[in-house]
């Protein structure tokens, strides 16, 4: 029986239990497992690391634990410079995409609505999700850890909290998302981007007192579904405004 030392850091800590979080606890281990292996037994999906340090020097995935090894653990880095290590990520995603599963259909909605794609739909199973993910270069949210597990799946986050609300604000300040936000840009239901519309192209579609007190309209590209600021919008405006502003200042 072989003995190392682990410590992870960050969210990581969401996955252990109370006496692992936050310090260095003794895991033990027979032969040589690779360092995903080993890891994702404690409990922690390789889908969250983005740095692994052995004894000080970064390594990736397959390098071999050895008897007392020394292994730092940390999460996704969103505001520090680790270039000179190795990354646990062939390349970075170049535009911030998303994937959701069953569970996450309300949070979906809040996504789309400051204006970034998310893909979901209540059919999607397991290895859809994945193989979409895959092909698209979409980061994964799901509350199930065990899907990030599946050693196929590169970029992904465990939605901790139960609550959309809460949910929201994991997701914009986990993947700095107020920055880039476009609120009021994509539609709600099928995920398409809006375009500007032509009151008289779709007034036979408006009702009657919309077309009376309204001027100014948005049609999804996809569904055709038609969008206007009605008596929600300005509450979910300072809302929505409300909670990238806050997420700014931290």
């Amino acid at each position: 029986m072989n003995l190392a030392w682990f410590r992870f850091y960050g969210e990581l800590n969401d996955f252990l239990p109370p006496a692992r979080k936050g310090q260095s606890f003794a895991y033990s281990f027979n032969g040589n497992p690779a360092l995903k292996d080993a890891i994702e037994a404690i409990g922690v999906p390789h889908a969250e690391v983005d740095l692994i340090l052995i004894n000080g020097v970064s390594a990736d995935f397959p390098r071999k634990l050895e008897n007392e090894d020394y292994v730092s653990v940390y999460p996704v880095f969103e505001s520090f410079d680790i270039s000179g290590v190795t990354h646990l990520r062939q390349k970075p995603l170049r535009e911030t995409k998303f994937i959701l599963d069953v569970h996450l259909g309300r949070l979906a909605r809040y996504i789309r609505l400051l204006g970034y794609d998310a893909l979901f739909r209540t059919d999607y199973d397991d290895n859809e999700i994945i193989r979409i993910s895959l092909d698209e270069a979409r980061i994964i949210l799901t509350r199930d850890r065990g899907l990030l597990k599946n050693s196929k799946v590169t970029h992904g986050y465990w939605i901790r909290s139960q609550r959309t609300a809460e949910q929201l604000n994991e997701v914009i300040k986990r993947f700095s998302l107020a920055d880039g936000a476009k609120p009021f840009t994509r539609c709600l239901e099928c995920n398409s981007l809006l375009k500007t519309a032509d009151k008289e192209e779709i007034s036979e579609r408006l009702p009657y007192r919309t077309k009376k007190y309204y001027n100014d309209f948005w049609q999804c590209q996809g569904c055709k579904r038609i969008y206007w600021e009605g008596s929600h919008y300005e509450k979910m405006r300072k809302k929505i405004y409300g909670l990238l502003n806050s997420q700014n200042k931290v």
